[in-house]
């Protein structure tokens, strides 16, 4: 690093704090990432193509406009990474086939945009898996390279959990947030279904796909997700949501004085996490319980039992929707891989009426899981069923999909270690559009000790905290040529 900033240590907050006071310029961020990049990148390879030069005039830019006395905006000067399936004006964007190859858009993504309209730097774009389906990319796990990184988000959390970047967008289909969050060690969220626009971007599914980031500080997940989501009267039933005080006001400040009221939830996946897993979350409920530093009343509900139906939904919607969107992909079966063809084929095979069911039947669990959420201000479950496994191993079934499936927030927190220390998070769920509230109780969670402030600093195992191995690379690399 440049002595100055590293990102390991100073998140969007401090970085801001850091232009206002003069300590930083956005150039010396600038130069964190692109030194960062060249210390990492050839151990892990998170990044498709990265522009240093790109970013530095970018960084010159934002600080001419500060110069000028311009205010400082939510990204302001901040290096943001972009998964490899959003448009972006400045990079190819292939979407992790080669079919796509030098494909240019010409434009940004929405997303993009939001945050570029936010100050943010964007330098290149991260690795994903094939069309962000399953297929991984040629991106390692920091802690672990023989391990997976997860799935088709690896790129980005990988980029946040060596410290390239401060902040990674990404997206969440199945599990695409949690999994990698869980896996590298890193703060990923899923907000709401539809809170972060999906024009200009790679579609797979029309009811499943979701935008969110990870960030490698729990303080930057309030102020990226309010500078990247929708807002406004244009956005009727999300903005009612937003304004209503009720939902989205803490237990702890309500004319009752109830403690923030947290569901432990055991869902129908439970028993594929290992005794060491189920015993860390179980372990968090405990200290949750007796802390003295935040108000927590530790429920544990069974969950409605329709909500067992949502891997079998998720499935007939998700292969459905491969099969018509990739049609003219799977023609070329030279270049697509063999999940890939798997998927697609398995689409084919269910019927339109079947896929409506199955849509009319998301909605009807969406309600279901709604229902059961307003008794509680949030739920706690694994994010994963323990640490990452080997690359070659299928990733045993989670909780992930069923979350997206309902299009709730849910929130991946970089909580435990497994024996052989390697990280695996906790998942917070809270009601649709109760993100506010969600984004609250970390917060809350965060002052009284029961989360990390960071994902640099601290991760629990066996039921103490402990301070996480230093994932620093082997041997140094040349800066990626975009």
């Amino acid at each position: 690093m440049n002595g100055r900033v590293d990102f390991r240590r100073h998140g969007v907050r401090a970085l801001l704090a850091g232009y206002a006071s003069g300590e930083f310029t956005p150039s010396d961020a600038a130069t964190a990432c692109r030194a960062a990049v060249a210390r990492h990148e050839f151990d892990v390879h998170a990044w498709v193509r990265f522009d240093g030069d790109l970013l530095h005039a970018a960084a010159a830019a934002t600080a001419a406009r500060l110069a000028r006395g311009e205010p400082l905006r939510a990204l302001e000067g901040v290096p943001v990474a972009v998964k490899d399936i959003f448009n972006t004006a400045d990079f190819p964007t292939q979407m992790g086939s080669p079919l796509w190859s030098g494909f240019t858009p010409g434009n940004d993504a929405r997303a993009v945009f939001h945050a570029k309209r936010a100050g943010a730097l964007i330098p290149g774009q991260t690795v994903t898996a094939e069309f962000a389906v399953h297929t991984l990319g040629k991106t390692l796990n920091t802690w672990a390279p023989e391990r997976t990184p997860g799935t088709s988000s690896s790129g980005s959390a990988v980029a946040v959990a060596t410290g390239m970047v401060p902040v990674a967008l990404g997206t969440q289909t199945a599990g695409s947030f949690v999994r990698p969050a869980s896996f590298t060690g890193v703060w990923g969220m899923k907000p709401s279904f539809g809170l972060i626009p999906r024009t200009g971007m790679l579609k797979t599914t029309d009811s499943l796909d979701t935008v969110g980031f990870f960030v490698g500080h729990a303080a930057d997940l309030g102020p990226v997700f309010d500078a990247l989501r929708v807002d406004g009267r244009d956005y009727p039933i999300s903005h009612a949501a937003f304004a209503d005080k009720q939902r989205q006001a803490s237990r702890t400040e309500r004319a009752d004085g109830r403690p923030w009221r947290v569901a432990l939830l055991r869902p129908q996946v439970w028993s594929h996490a290992p005794g060491y897993a189920r015993q860390a979350v179980e372990g968090w409920a405990w200290l949750a319980r007796r802390s003295r530093a935040c108000g927590i009343e530790i429920v544990e509900p069974e969950l409605p039992f329709e909500l067992a139906e949502c891997h079998r939904v998720h499935a007939t919607i998700y292969n459905r929707a491969l099969a018509y969107y990739f049609k003219a992909e799977h023609e070329r079966t030279e270049l697509v891989s063999p999940v890939m063809k798997a998927l697609i084929e398995a689409g084919q095979r269910i019927t339109a009426a079947e896929y409506e069911a199955a849509l009319a039947r998301q909605v009807e669990l969406a309600r279901i899981a709604d229902r059961f959420m307003r008794g509680f201000d949030v739920a706690v479950t694994l994010s994963t069923a323990g640490e990452a496994p080997l690359r070659h191993v299928e990733e045993a079934p989670d909780s992930a999909l069923m979350w997206t499936l309902a299009q709730l927030p849910a929130i991946s927190a970089p909580v435990f270690r497994s024996p052989r220390g390697l990280p695996f998070g906790l998942q917070l769920v809270a009601r649709r559009y109760n993100d506010p509230l969600l984004l609250k109780f970390v917060a809350e969670t965060v002052r009284a000790g029961l989360l990390p402030a960071s994902s640099f600093v601290q991760a629990y195992g066996a039921g103490e905290a402990k301070a996480p191995a230093t994932a620093e690379p082997s041997r140094a690399a040349e800066e990626p040529v975009s």
